[in-house]
């Protein structure tokens, strides 16, 4: 299959180009470099440098969209320049797509596109999101679907709880298991913003992967991907002590604004639907993280 990735140098992206590569297929990365790494892509893939917020043409037969400004601090604070990505950037792959006639697998977010949650979201649940990032994503998705209905097309819509793993930048905040592997083998000191009672469903890259290859089959729909797990950041961050093998309690700081208190998926329909269930545990997970990090 010939396959492109958008943001296929960053994080989730870089690993989906391995697995794409592995499975045999033509590979090309469209990444801007803003925040991705051009040493993760696989010298067996194409690179084209380019940013999403032009127009592009494509001959690709799925798409993988996974560039985005994912920073939830970056787009309370520049809210314009988190939408040209997120949302002009998508309707720039939707276009070069459409021209393709290829589907698309787009890389929502299900931890800020459901806002504050009572009980695991479901894709039916209501979508409150709390931040800039989560509002662009929710009106990308609703771009995503009129494609659908106007054009026929039958993209896919993938909601990602709060993806961690190797490869994960530490100098974005929603990197919060980098971070405190990172400062932590460092020596250096951790922050948690409120009390450590926020909870987040967190779900490695490698599930992610299998997630978004299923999807690329799928003939469309909506699915979460998580693992249907809460766990507290004060818990995240003793998982992460024990994978690094200190003790070093954290300090706390004030909640920052577009912060969810709450935030867990219900990943059954994915399950049913896509045969995808997340099997890699938290802190197994993490402590494999911080192995990966010792070794770059």
């Amino acid at each position: 299959m010939r396959a492109l990735v958008t943001g296929g140098a960053g994080f989730i992206g870089s690993h989906l180009v391995d697995a794409l590569l592995a499975r045999g297929d033509d590979v090309v990365v469209l990444d801007d470099l803003s925040t991705g790494r051009r040493d993760y892509v696989d010298g067996d893939a194409t690179f084209v440098e380019h940013d999403i917020r032009e127009p592009f043409e494509t001959d690709a037969e799925r798409v993988f969209h996974l560039a985005a400004q994912a920073d939830v601090g970056t787009s309370m604070e520049r809210p314009g320049f988190d939408s040209e990505v997120n949302v002009v950037g998508t309707v720039n792959v939707l276009e070069a797509a459409r021209a393709a006639g290829a589907r698309v697998v787009f890389s929502s977010t299900g931890g800020a596109i459901y806002g504050d949650v009572d009980a695991p979201a479901r894709e039916d649940s209501a979508l409150l999101p709390v931040s800039a990032y989560g509002l662009a994503k929710r009106s990308a998705e609703v771009y995503v679907d009129g494609w659908n209905r106007i054009f026929g097309a039958g993209h896919v819509v993938l909601r990602f709880a709060n993806v961690y793993g190797p490869r994960q930048s530490a100098a974005l905040e929603g990197g919060v298991v980098a971070i405190f592997l990172e400062r932590l083998a460092a020596g250096e000191p951790t922050t948690i913003f409120g009390d450590g009672t926020i909870t987040r469903d967190f779900v490695h890259v490698d599930d992610v992967v299998r997630a978004l290859v299923l999807a690329g089959d799928h003939p469309g729909g909506v699915f979460n991907v998580g693992t249907g797990t809460e766990t507290t950041v004060a818990e995240l961050h003793e998982l992460c002590e024990r994978a690094v093998g200190v003790e070093v309690p954290p300090s706390f700081g004030p909640a920052r604004a577009g912060d969810a208190r709450r935030s867990v998926l219900d990943p059954s329909y994915a399950a049913a639907e896509l045969g995808f269930t997340a099997s890699v545990a938290l802190a197994h997970g993490i402590a494999t993280t911080h192995e990966a990090s010792l070794q770059e």
